[in-house]
């Protein structure tokens, strides 16, 4: 039994003296190094421990919840206590309460999450000064705001009172660097990452530094543009974001709170009808990949949006309780979502069919609002004409409703950026207003 486990085991007999009705309790332990390197010195190298416990009590439908940072069986006791007492002033809720035992994860599969990597400090300093050495190698690199190396490994674990006790441990891995481009008077700034759970699948330190170099590159010499109307493309790196709002939409939360561009929107059209919307949480050694959720409810593949009509909200018990419904397993959110592509081709083959328009490489500013639909963000990427680019540009505001803009999905390409929980490529949308100079 591992140690973690024990303590699962500590807190369950101590919730037994407190007679509560159900229980559900989470206990993490992970440990990390992170590594930031600027201009050939290190300026943090940090080593993380951190232990945490969370604990649900029910007296009927009464809640309280409580965590802490230390797992030591004081603290547990403490924390329980805490949390019956709070349940005691806490008014009934008649949406509260855990998930059916049927659907409980007691089976769960092996998803190969777990691949911990051996990264000593002195290690971790000479892979982040390549990647920055390599960036500012490059023409017109003139500054660089760092390079970070960072490595975490974790167990989890969620127990709760239909006798489940469920352990999941994983890998983290990443390296990320920030730089500045200088032409003249010009400045632009880029940052490019590369993650994953195995570090033998991230990108060396070298291809970060040219891709992030040549990022900054790319964007030198922008200029504004007129105001107007015209296609824009979102690169693989920004069009989850599109897709990340749509299914904020389609939350149960969003849906009972009555706070949605898509109310009541199961069986409507959302989408074009060559689009759908998968969650296939099953993947093997895939980032966003889960085999339960936060109620301890076994994932399952499912469609959201099926060739463009919606099939299903996204819900945990709580919100299932709420709408008369039943849990979809996502209590916590969504689990490797993939929008297969519906077009043959990556950034470069849409730009050649889109003809004229704007490729978007970066968003600034929070203007998304999930109850209207309303979306103006400030925007920068590349003008296109005649299928190819022209020039930077910068400077500008795009704007539409993100009902007309997913129903005005042209194409979907097959450049996806494997990085996100949402695995989707560059997205062509057939209009959106721009405001320049």
């Amino acid at each position: 039994m591992s140690p973690l486990e024990q303590t699962a085991h500590t807190a369950i007999e101590l919730l037994k003296k407190y007679q509560v009705s159900d229980y559900e309790i989470s206990l993490g332990s992970s440990s990390g190094v992170s590594t930031v390197v600027r201009l050939g010195e290190v300026e943090t190298l940090q080593y993380h421990l951190d232990k945490s416990f969370d604990v649900n009590v029910f007296f009927g439908k009464k809640k309280g919840h409580a965590s802490s940072v230390d797992i030591s069986k004081a603290s547990l006791e403490k924390t329980i206590e805490s949390a019956c007492l709070i349940a005691k002033y806490t008014q009934e809720d008649t949406f509260n309460g855990l998930a059916p035992k049927e659907l409980m994860a007691f089976d769960r599969p092996n998803l190969d999450m777990y691949h911990p990597w051996d990264l000593d400090a002195q290690r971790s300093i000479k892979l982040a000064k390549i990647c920055e050495e390599t960036a500012l190698a490059q023409d017109e690199i003139g500054n660089s705001e760092g390079a970070e190396v960072s490595s975490f490994q974790g167990q989890g674990l969620y127990a709760n009172s239909n006798d489940l006790i469920a352990m999941q441990n994983s890998t983290s891995h990443s390296l990320n660097c920030s730089l500045i481009a200088k032409r003249g008077d010009d400045m632009q700034t880029a940052y490019e990452y590369t993650t994953a759970l195995d570090a033998t699948d991230l990108e060396t330190p070298q291809q970060v530094g040219e891709k992030v170099a040549k990022l900054a590159q790319q964007k030198l010499g922008a200029r504004s543009i007129e105001s107007q109307k015209c296609p824009v493309i979102f690169t693989p790196r920004l069009s989850g974001g599109l897709f990340s709002s749509l299914l904020g939409a389609l939350s149960g939360s969003s849906q009972y709170k009555k706070s949605t561009f898509l109310l009541n929107s199961i069986d409507k059209i959302i989408l074009p009808e060559d689009i759908s919307l998968f969650e296939n949480p099953f993947a093997k050694k895939t980032l966003g990949a889960k085999s339960m959720d936060r109620d301890g409810v076994l994932k399952r593949e499912q469609y959201f949006v099926e060739h463009g009509r919606v099939r299903s909200f996204i819900m945990g018990q709580y919100s299932a309780n709420q709408l008369g419904l039943k849990t979809t397993a996502n209590a916590g959110g969504v689990n490797n979502v993939i929008i297969k592509e519906n077009f043959d081709g990556g950034l470069d083959e849409m730009i050649k069919a889109m003809d004229k328009g704007l490729v978007v490489t970066e968003l600034m500013g929070q203007g998304v609002n999930g109850t209207t639909g309303d979306y103006s963000r400030g925007a920068l990427g590349f003008w296109v004409e005649n299928g190819e680019i022209q020039y930077p540009v910068s400077g500008l505001t795009i704007a539409g409703n993100l009902k007309a803009m997913l129903l005005g999905i042209v194409h979907v390409g097959n450049d996806v950026d494997y990085r996100s929980n949402i695995k989707v490529g560059s997205v062509l949308i057939n209009q959106m207003t721009i405001a320049g100079e």
